[in-house]
């Protein structure tokens, strides 16, 4: 065997391995979304049982009527009897059934596959509230957006039609198929040639139309993050003066999806041009052929058939049923097709499972604020080869000050999320309490563990909403106390609702030094065994730094506190001063002795502070 063979043969086996991944793909996709019909069962099937009283109400009704026009002719009677009269109430009959079955069904199945897209979007909220911060970073919080809004509606808007079409177009194309071969079997046999071509055109237009909705499914993720980018950092935007920048930018993305959904209907926009050439097609072959048919049979030679006005009649009836039931095959086909790539980024966020959660039988109670990194290591991509923090040792007394510093990017802030969990370390260990963090359970780690983020984040309602974050059933005395603690009391009080004022979105209508103060608060409010600020008394003044940290000396003495900054004058104080440096803690210790082992530390202070020892409380 030469080497073209070869590799034509291990092409062909690689062939058929990815269509059999491409299979098992689709298989575990729809079963996964399957699942979220619960409650919604019975829609379902009273849709499918409705829609079959329908199909057979719509086949009965032409087999019927070719009798009544036949009477009607003349052919079998010149005179009116009973059972044109008979025929003709059946007929009506059949008629309202089809009517009602068809509206009831069409109610339960949009029913259904409403409960569907409800049942689906609130699974994949409650599941990514699990996420830890690196199932989030994986998929970015545009794309998560995108698969809860848009591609949840393709998936519900595609199996309510489903739902309706299931049943009904594969019933009618049967049973129209059956009526029409006991009709006149010769003419029916136009369809074993129709039908297969029309199935390799369906197929072959959802073959090239797949891949382009996957590119445009994927570009609304970026249009979504160009969205939400322009819209948080608007301020910014306009005192640069770069909205037309952005408009460029909108317009761009915008443009890519335009073009590809145009490249991807223009595919699609075959189906209709098909259906319709196989529509008229078969009515001018029945119709001459038919025609013939009732000559040759009037005149009794050549065979005569028995083919009447009335049966080519419910012939061509049943020639727009089957044909009418592929094109509706046809549209769901399209909205399949349309719909697969949303079900596959569903499935994705559906499947993801969450990189931190709680042991059986984990942990509850966090003795005490006690810190200890075990020789840790840690990188954000696990597959990546550089660290970010690079072999951690340091013990931190329970009731402790410690000051966090060091350059920007020398991953401080990675540093402290390893002590609330946020992320777990990628070698060694982090204990809270004598215990490793993993040992915990989440919630409880949490509780006992506040943190207090870079990007200080409000949320829409009142103070009094937000601060109750950190304690739902907190009094009125410790909500006060809390504010008190992180000196947000001072501005509170003047507001005419106090606690009761209203704050919009992201905390916009409060400046950036009270939006730090009250995420401070909201903290405390947890009576947490650690509290961490990782730089968040930035956009506060010295003057109000400084009385904070008294607060924190004199109110939680006890409580452990991890102090993230870039100025000197905040973590000056603290019993232990850590440096870091490239993912490093390169010295540690009080001010005092940092002064005099480390000269990073000691540029740090002469810069900002100018060699003084002065106190800006």
């Amino acid at each position: 065997m030469n080497q073209e063979e070869t590799n034509a043969r291990l092409e062909a086996v690689n062939k058929r391995n990815q269509e059999e991944i491409e299979r098992l793909k689709n298989v575990h996709v729809v079963r996964s979304l399957a699942k979220h019909m619960k409650g919604y069962w019975g829609c379902v099937w009273i849709a499918w049982l409705l829609c079959a009283v329908e199909v057979v109400c719509e086949i009965l009704i032409p087999f019927l009527s070719q009798y009544l026009v036949d009477y009607l002719k003349g052919i079998h009677d010149n005179n009116w009897n009973s059972n044109m009269g008979l025929t003709g109430g059946v007929m009506i009959g059949l008629a309202v059934i089809s009517c009602t079955a068809g509206i009831i069904a069409g109610f339960t199945a949009s029913k259904a596959g409403a409960g569907f897209g409800k049942n689906l979007r609130q699974a994949m909220y409650y599941h990514i509230q699990d996420f830890s911060f690196s199932n989030i970073d994986k998929f970015s919080t545009a794309s998560l957006v995108t698969r809860l809004t848009t591609d949840v509606s393709n998936v519900q808007f595609a199996v309510t039609m489903i739902l309706r079409i299931v049943v009904r177009s594969p019933m009618m194309l049967i049973f129209a198929f059956i009526m029409a071969a006991i009709t006149n079997w010769q003419l029916s046999l136009i369809f074993v040639i129709i039908v297969p071509l029309l199935s390799v055109v369906l197929f072959g237009i959802a073959i090239v139309t797949h891949p382009t909705f996957v590119k445009v499914f994927n570009a609304y993720d970026d249009l979504n993050a160009s969205v939400e980018e322009n819209l948080n950092g608007i301020r910014v935007v306009k005192s640069f003066g770069r909205e037309d920048f952005e408009k460029e930018k909108f317009g761009h993305i915008s443009y890519f999806i335009y073009k590809n959904f145009v490249k991807a209907e223009k595919n699609i926009a075959f189906n209709d041009p098909a259906m319709e050439f196989a529509i008229y097609a078969c009515m001018l072959v029945l119709a001459f052929f038919g025609a013939r048919m009732i000559v040759v049979s009037r005149n009794g030679v050549l065979n005569p058939m028995g083919f009447t006005e009335g049966k080519l009649t419910s012939f061509l009836t049943y020639v727009m049923q089957i044909l009418n039931s592929l094109m509706m095959a046809s549209m769901a086909f399209v909205m399949i097709i349309i719909s697969r790539n949303s079900a596959e980024r569903i499935t994705e966020v559906l499947i993801e499972e969450p990189d931190l959660t709680s042991k059986p039988n984990a942990i509850e109670t966090v003795p005490n604020g006690e810190v200890i990194f075990d020789n840790v290591s840690f990188k954000y991509n696990k597959e990546g080869t550089k660290n970010v923090l690079d072999s951690l040792n340091v013990t931190i007394p329970s009731g402790s000050v410690v000051g966090v510093i060091g350059a920007t990017g020398s991953a401080k802030s990675s540093f402290v999320n390893l002590i609330a969990r946020l992320y777990d370390a990628t070698e060694g260990t982090v204990k809270v309490g004598g215990h490793d963090v993993k040992d915990y359970n989440l919630q409880s780690l949490r509780d006992s563990v506040a943190v207090v983020l870079q990007k200080n984040v409000l949320f829409t309602g009142t103070i009094r909403s937000n601060l109750l974050w950190g304690n739902p059933n907190a009094t009125q005395e410790q909500i006060e106390r809390a504010a008190h603690i992180a000196c947000a009391d001072e501005f509170i009080e003047k507001f005419p609702k106090k606690y009761d004022s209203p704050i919009d979105q992201g905390g916009t209508n409060v400046s950036g030094g009270q939006r730090q103060r009250l995420c401070i608060a909201r903290a405390l409010l947890k009576s947490p065994k650690i509290l961490i600020l990782d730089d968040s008394t930035s956009a506060v003044d010295t003057h109000t730094d400084a009385l904070i940290r008294n607060s924190f000396k004199t109110e939680i003495p006890d409580v452990t506190k991890f102090i993230v900054a870039q100025r000197i004058l905040s973590i000056k104080d603290a019993d232990i001063i850590l440096v870091f440096d490239d993912g490093k803690i390169i010295a540690s210790g009080t001010n005092d002795e940092l002064m005099e082992s480390s000269p990073v530390y000691k540029e740090l202070y002469e810069t900002q502070l100018g060699g003084g020892d002065f106190d800006a409380e």
